[in-house]
């Protein structure tokens, strides 16, 4: 390097320097003024000025400007390609089942995967390292990596981009080379600076990785696509893996290990990542490294109530509860006592086995094991052991919902309630109940069916039959019978209470979810059907229904006397009509009176089913037919 001579100040300033030829990459002439500076301004300016300046003896009157270090355009390296970006990884179809997913499959009725599997599709491939991740401290600097300077004060310059070598080494214009190859990027600035501060001072120096050239690194072993790859310089083991594809089928997620100079510095284990978030064992790769996936170990499926089912590999020495953490524990509606255990390779005696929750924590897993955890879910408890939430209404002083002890009676529920108003009518209070609208739900069902079947059958059982039964009958069968499916039962429960009680069955045993509705007295009869006049009539003590149904203009020509039905307000149904019309009317009632359907076999057989089936929906098996 040129040496710059010494400023000396003897009244006047008096500068010389020597002007060094300009070459490429070298140091640069220093930079014109944008406008000439009388000498006089230089004799004024003071020492303290004097000392920045240097004067150029072919132009004596210009500032002196620091140098300029000149180096590549950036522009020029923005547009090469960056040899970091990954290869586009090709789609793939998933991996097929191994042999004992599609064994655990067929056990489960349903697929049952390895864990892991999902990091395995296609779409969920992209595990590079992205180009604007902030490169961390402990970044070891690699040959083909670009650095960027920035100097400013006693020399100069911007977006000085330099291109690592292979020998790990940098070439600053007029500084020369800088080894900076296996250098931390946190220690990158001091190693730089240090070397500029040989040739000059009172400067100010910014560095920073402009691209990463990217490391090839080598995949063996039971990896779905093992081979050579080129990578992100920031890439992490599992970045690697997940590149190659993954574990292959019989490659192992729980042993990944990576030599570096022919020595394993890492054995990681993907479960720690997957399953506790912990990274720290997924080291980053330097250039050179072999990854090597190791077989497949032990493998056991875990089904039922867990958070997760699927296959998992077992480690050396762990335990049934083990794999069962592994799957997430077990669910919020898991058998906490037990769990079943299918040895699949028949080396016990074979079938499912009954294992204790003490007996999990310490026995070993076994190759091929299958743990099934139970479920308290849809099994009926005994009564004594259920909660009982219980939902009463109407005419109750305080109405609203009531926790009680399992086993409690309708008595203290009504009395926590504050007890029955005064105008409370007992006789028709509806209680409801789940057991029994399931009970009802599916006796109406299987009745529903039957009806379908016999009448549509009607044609291949009688020939006369058939000959009534025209297409448009049966259409109309069908309609009838999808309308009745829309009717669903309310699982009321039915009392023969007499219609002057003042309290409900007080010994009734109330069970989860029950409802108690108490109505007030009803003050009309209903009469509906076959009449000229259908309307509710104004209840009096005393009268009959036939009265009532004279009220209503009496039955009509079309009306069916022998069929005249009444639902009382309790639920129950009073029948048979003609002796039904001289029993005494409470209130409440619903009289009803039906169109007569005996103008053929065809319509007398489908008024008995359909009759059948609103008495079945009315009250189900619990509906009471008075007959007096």
């Amino acid at each position: 390097m040129n040496p710059l001579l010494r400023f000396a100040f003897s009244g006047s300033v008096l500068a010389l320097a020597l002007a060094p030829a300009v070459a490429a990459a070298q140091l640069a002439p220093p930079v014109a003024a944008t406008g000439s500076v009388d000498s006089r301004d230089s004799r004024t300016a003071g020492p303290a000025a004097a000392a920045t300046q240097v004067a150029i003896p072919d132009t004596p009157s210009n500032i002196y400007q620091p140098p300029v270090l000149a180096g590549a355009p950036a522009e020029a390296a923005d547009d090469a390609p960056s040899p970091a970006t990954p290869a586009p990884v090709a789609i793939k179809p998933p991996p097929p089942f191994s042999e004992y997913e599609s064994f655990v499959t067929r056990v489960a009725g349903k697929p049952i995967r390895r864990f892991g599997y999902e990091l395995l599709l296609p779409d969920a491939r992209d595990f590079t390292a992205p180009a604007t991740t902030a490169i961390p401290t402990d970044y070891r600097i690699n040959p083909g990596d670009e650095i960027l300077l920035g100097l400013s004060g006693s020399v100069q310059s911007s977006d000085l981009r330099l291109k690592v070598d292979r020998e790990g080494r940098i070439f600053v214009p007029r500084i020369g080379a800088v080894m900076v190859g296996g250098v931390r990027y946190g220690d990158l600035h001091g190693v730089i600076a240090r070397e500029v501060s040989r040739q000059y001072r009172n400067f100010q120096l910014d560095v920073t990785v402009a691209r990463l050239h990217g490391i090839t690194v080598y995949i063996t072993g039971f990896a779905t696509t093992p081979g050579s790859y080129t990578l992100s310089s920031l890439s992490t083991l599992t970045n690697a893996v997940l590149a190659a594809g993954g574990p292959s089928t019989g490659g192992s997620f729980r042993s990944i290990q990576v030599r570096r100079g022919g020595k394993l510095v890492s054995d990681f284990d993907l479960y720690d990542l997957l399953l506790k978030g912990d990274r720290s064992g997924d080291i980053a790769l330097q250039n050179g490294d072999v990854l090597y996936i190791a077989p497949a170990g032990e493998q056991v499926a875990v089904l039922g109530s867990v958070n997760r089912e699927a296959i998992f590999e077992a480690a050396p020495g762990e335990t049934l509860n083990d794999a069962i953490l592994y799957a997430g524990g077990i669910s919020t509606v898991a058998d906490a006592s037990r769990l079943m255990l299918l040895d699949s390779l028949g080396q016990t005696d074979g079938g499912w086995q009954e294992i204790s929750a003490g007996d999990a924590r310490v026995r070993k897993i076994r190759r091929g094991d299958v743990i099934r955890v139970l479920t308290n879910m849809a099994i009926a408890h005994p009564q004594q052991g259920q909660s009982v939430l219980v939902t009463i209404s109407g005419e109750v002083a305080r109405p609203g919902r009531y926790y009680f002890r399992p086993g409690t009676p309708l008595s203290e529920v009504v009395a926590r309630a504050g007890g029955l108003t005064a105008e409370a009518f007992p006789y028709a209070s509806v209680i409801t109940r789940e057991s029994v609208k399931q009970q009802q739900q599916h006796s109406y069902d299987r009745a529903l069916r039957d009806a379908e079947l016999l009448l549509t059958a009607q044609p291949v059982t009688s020939v006369r039959r058939a000959e009534m039964v025209r297409p448009e009958n049966l259409t109309l069968v069908r309609a009838i019978v999808a309308q009745l499916r829309e009717r669903k039962p309310d699982g009321r429960l039915i009392f023969d209470l007499p219609v002057t009680s003042r309290e409900l069955p007080g010994d009734l045993v109330l069970e989860n979810n029950d409802t108690i509705h108490v109505p007030p007295r009803p003050v009309t009869v209903g009469v509906f059907g076959a009449v000229p006049s259908p309307a509710s009539f104004a209840y009096r003590d005393g009268r009959t229904i036939r009265e009532f149904v004279e009220a209503a203009g009496g039955i009509q020509r079309m009306g069916d006397k022998k069929e005249i039905f009444v639902v009382r307000a309790n639920g129950t149904v009073l029948a048979k009509g003609g002796r039904a019309l001289g029993q005494k009317a409470l209130p409440g009632d619903l009289i009803y009176v039906p169109i007569n359907a005996n103008r053929g076999e065809f319509w007398a057989r489908l008024r008995d089913i359909t009759g059948s089936l609103f008495g079945g929906l009315i009250g189900a098996a619990s509906i009471k037919a008075l007959i007096e």
